[in-house]
């Protein structure tokens, strides 16, 4: 049986409310700005909802599903049925990877979600680049898709220089405050067409960074914690039960690589595809610039936050050659070889302790996360990683001691460094 529903059109934007899943709560803002500076209508980026979203997920979504599907499925089911939303003038936007990942069939899953549960007449919208669901691909200008890019590099820096000051802060409070400043500042230069293309990057980056630099700060010694893993989990508060705040809670500083690097590794992938998976050239070559782009805008970015001390990223293009040695460049599956170079950077940078966190059902997670710990551990013994499964049966108080035992060995460390 087919499970139909309506494809989102260019006609809709004008009056519909469009629903998305808010993986990224600082960088999904500036998207949120991006799409409705650009004629959509009203953008709103779903919470986590009551504690039962997960299991309105399971109601309608085969249970070997993997989690984040399971959690996304039940937030856009949970907003339909809250009464907040004309349900007859709203549409849901849901990403696809284009990988083998299942994330590239949450579309199919959502929409036979939508026909069971009495909601067939609601469209769906695919945000992708691989050519998936070409009737459903979402409406775009080139300039939403510019300000969009220049919003998550926003977005990633911002994020990154308040993890780096909170801990820190003399003045419990001033790091939130100067990134709800800068993405009151970022919206709306977004929204009066400002500062979005490449040649401001610079110039925004020094300015932003140069504010946080300016929090009063006393940097004592602290746990510093890395996070990886598969993409809604690594960043969502309802994937991983609040991670960053428990660490935060911790007294760690924590380290989140940016958004952006997963979307360099997906262009990375694609250029490659076309030495080791037969890839059309042309594909390859487009992919090849744009991840060049990015590349460039990554490297003013690191640039200028190690000129005012913050720990920065490298070049995305050294990242590539971290793996070497531990897993090859072809292993892509899910978030495949960028969790090693994500792993093995943090650690270099001095993040050597590590959450990397597992959703249930992404083996490619597993594969590329888990099953290359120990090989880490080899190259280096002061690694202190540890594997989080994040699933509708783990308890938040189960991964949360797990966390700490990681913690007291951190911890431990830290004081025979001293």
């Amino acid at each position: 049986m087919a499970y139909l529903t309506p494809n989102f059109t260019k006609e809709m934007m004008k009056d519909y409310t469009v629903l998305i899943p808010n993986m990224c709560p600082i960088q999904f803002r500036m998207l949120k700005s991006a799409m409705e500076s650009e004629g959509y209508h009203r953008v709103e980026l779903l919470g986590s909802g009551d504690s039962n979203v997960t299991q309105l997920g399971l109601k309608y979504v085969h249970n070997d599903t993997c989690y984040p599907a399971l959690i996304v499925i039940g937030q856009f089911l949970d907003a339909l049925n809250s009464g907040r939303y004309d349900v007859h003038k709203t549409g849901l936007l849901i990403s696809q990877s284009g990988g083998g990942c299942r994330a590239s069939n949450y579309i199919k899953l959502l929409r036979k979600a939508l026909v069971r549960s009495g909601y067939e007449y609601v469209p769906v919208a695919s945000f992708n680049a691989s050519g998936l669901e070409k009737g459903s691909i979402l409406p775009f200008t080139v300039r939403m898709i510019m300000k969009a890019f220049a919003g998550i590099q926003y977005g990633d820096l911002i994020a990154a220089l308040r993890n780096q000051v909170v801990p820190y802060e003399i003045h419990k409070g001033d790091a939130e405050a100067m990134t709800e400043k800068w993405l009151g500042i970022v919206d709306g230069w977004i929204r009066q067409n400002k500062n979005y293309m490449v040649s401001s990057f610079k110039k925004v980056f020094r300015m932003i960074t140069a504010d946080f630099a300016s929090v009063a700060v006393n940097r004592v010694p602290k746990v510093k914690v890395g996070v990886v893993g598969e993409i809604y989990v690594k960043f969502s508060p309802t994937g991983n039960n609040e991670l960053q705040k428990f660490l935060e809670s911790q007294d760690c500083e924590v380290n989140l690589p940016g958004l952006m690097g997963y979307l360099e590794y997906c262009c990375a992938n694609w250029e490659m595809d076309t030495e080791f998976y037969g890839l059309s050239p042309l594909m390859g070559r487009a992919a090849g610039l744009v991840l060049d782009l990015m590349n460039h805008a990554g490297n003013i970015m690191s640039k200028v936050m190690k000129e005012y001390g913050f720990t920065a990223p490298g070049s995305f293009k050294d990242l590539m050659k971290k793996p070497e040695g531990i897993l090859s460049l072809g292993t892509k599956m899910g978030e495949g070889w960028l969790l090693t170079g994500e792993m093995v950077e943090l650690i270099e940078n001095g993040y050597s302790n590590i959450v990397c966190a597992q959703p249930f059902g992404c083996l490619p997670n597993h594969i590329a996360g888990k099953g290359v710990i120990n090989k880490i551990r080899e190259r280096f013994p002061e690694a202190n990683i540890t594997p989080v499964d994040y699933d509708p049966s783990a308890t938040k108080v189960n991964q949360e001691n797990r966390i700490k035992l990681m913690l007291a060995v951190a911890k431990e460390n830290l004081q025979n460094d001293q």
